[in-house]
Parts: C-alpha cells; structure tokens; sequence
C-alpha cells in the first residue's frame, strides 16, 4: 500500500557525482597534516628502533607539551588574523616571576598564581595595544619580544634563579597513573581550547572576527574586546608554559628559556592547517601540528643528525608551513 514519505531526492546522475580527484583533494584535506605525521614515525622507526618504544613516545609527548600549550594561546590569536611573537618572551617572564615568588617561604604558594598572573598581565597589555591603538599584531608583539626579555632579564639581575625545593616541581618532574603531568596539562589545555572554540559563542566570535571583522563589528561584536581577551589567553598560557617548563628545570632564566619557543608555536598551528589570514583553523590540527615538531626533533636526534642541522630543519620546516599557508589561501 503505498504511503506518503515527503519528496525524495533526484536520484544521483554520474554526472552530479564528484569527480575522483576532488574526493581525493577532499579526503587529503580532511587529513590535514596526519599523514605526514604518521609517514614521519614510520620512517624514523625503521632508523633508529628506539623510536617506536613506550618510552620513547611518552618522552616525545613530554617534549611536545610546552610547545602544545603556546600553540593553543597562539591558536586563538591566529584564527583572529593576529599573530603572538612575544609568547617565548613571556614564558620567561612568567617563568622568572613563578621561581622568586617560590624563594620566599611565607609566598611559596603562590608561586604559581604569580606566574599566571604575569603571562596573562602581559597578553592583556598586548591585546589593549592591538584593540585600542590599532597598531599591527606582528609590531606589537615583536616589540614585545625584545622588551618582555629584557624584563626577564632584569627580573633575575641577568642570572638563573635555582629553586631545588620548588614548590611545584611536581608539574615538570611528576607522574599520574604513569603518565607525566607535563602531559596532562598540555591534554587538559587541548580539550579545554576545543571547547571553547567549537562549543561557545565566544569561540564563534573569534572565527567571525578572523572571517571578517569589519562584518563581525557590524554584527555587534565587540572586536576590541575580544581581541584583548584572546591576546590574554594566549599570555595566560605562555604563562603556564613557563610554570611548566621552568618545574621541570627546578630554574628560570632569563635570557635563555623560552627563546625562539614563538616559531615552533605558530609553525605548529600553520601545520595544522590553520590561515595566518584568520577564520580558518581548529586545535586538533595544532596538535598534530606540535607532534610533527616533536616527533621531528626526536627522531633527528636519535639518528644522529647535529643540532646545527636540527636548526635547519626547523627553519626549513617553518618556511614550508608558510609556503603551504599561502597556497591553501589560494586555493
């Protein structure tokens, strides 16, 4: 007996189906930058055996954490156009500022608040000079770059400051269920920026804003505001890189740490298939983005290859991340 179902759909003629080739451009770019990832273990584990090893994986992942959690500020303030060159100046700072509150018995505690509260300070004086004196994000933050350093740098007289019953040591030295906490955070940072990102109205700003922001100002969002907070997520977290990564050294330095961590960041979101010209981009792609990075690193070493070498690599890395920008914009 027959029934009323609604219209049904035109059947699908050959002439309506995509071509093979634009499925295969679909499906690549759908997998994004994993397939490099995947061919990059692959190769290195037929070099070098210890590559493949538990251990190995969990040293890589440590390896990748800092770089992770910059990435994911950076994430933000990419998808909005922006770009951060000052996150490596302000994990130091971050860093500094977490080590000599941590000297002081009666402010231990508060080593950590301290830290945060510096990256996050310093994000937010980035993001009110972007919004409110409309200079470019690349001459803000590479000004921030050079004097953020050399706050840190003042910060500690020129000196390393060395902590050897430092508070949150835990954070860079500790483990849960056998995995390290560097892990843990970089993970809770990930699932944290997706959220955001994909599951609130603030994170649908931030691709609007990216998109078009003149379209998003006429749409009623406060473009001004949103950038300020999202340069101050992106130092909120360069500040909890510098918790981690100056715990798992029991130190902060100044002049040295966290130099030149800015180009791994934003090679890693541009690896992850996100636009240096906005409104395009997501955090899974960033993570695989730092692991290629990691993954990189790691496998060079242990083949043998000279840092001087690694040097070049990266920067060939990051040239090519540009380069793969440029033509997916194109396209």
């Amino acid at each position: 007996m027959p029934t009323d179902a609604g219209p049904s759909a035109p059947p699908q003629t050959a002439d309506d189906r995509p071509s093979p080739g634009l499925r295969l451009r679909t499906s690549l770019a759908a997998a994004g930058m994993l397939p490099v990832l995947v061919a990059l273990c692959i190769a290195f584990s037929i070099a070098n055996g210890r590559f493949a090893s538990l251990q190995n994986a969990i040293v890589i992942l440590q390896q990748a954490s800092v770089n992770l959690v910059l990435a994911c500020g950076m994430t933000f303030v990419i998808l909005t156009a922006g770009i951060d060159l000052s996150v490596g100046s302000i994990l130091a700072a971050a860093a500094m500022a977490g080590l000599i509150v941590s000297l002081d018995p009666n402010l231990a505690m508060l080593a950590i608040p301290a830290a945060l509260a510096v990256g996050a300070g310093l994000g937010l004086l980035n993001g009110a000079m972007i919004a409110g004196l409309h200079l470019p994000p690349f001459i803000v933050t590479l000004g921030g770059l050079t004097a953020i350093r050399g706050i840190a740098r003042l910060m500690g007289e020129d000196r390393s400051v060395f902590n050897s019953d430092l508070p949150y040591a835990v954070v860079g030295n500790g483990h849960i269920f056998g995995i390290p906490w560097l892990v843990v955070i970089a993970l809770g940072v990930v699932l944290a920026s997706w959220f955001i990102l994909r599951r609130t109205v603030f994170g649908l700003y931030v691709y609007a804003i990216g998109g078009n922001p003149e379209a998003a100002r006429l749409a009623g969002i406060k473009v001004g505001l949103m950038l300020v907070i999202v340069y101050g997520i992106s130092g909120l977290l360069a500040g909890l890189g510098g918790v981690m990564a100056s715990a798992r050294l029991y130190a902060a330095n100044g002049q040295q740490l966290g130099l030149m961590y800015e180009l791994d960041a934003v090679a890693a979101v541009i690896l992850g298939g996100a636009s240096l010209l906005g409104g395009a981009g997501s955090v899974w792609g960033t993570v695989v983005g730092a692991l290629i990075i990691a993954v990189l690193t790691n496998g060079l070493i242990l083949v043998g290859v000279s840092d001087v070498w690694q040097f070049i690599t990266k920067g060939l890395i990051i040239i090519g991340a540009v380069t793969l920008d440029r033509f997916r914009s194109s396209r």
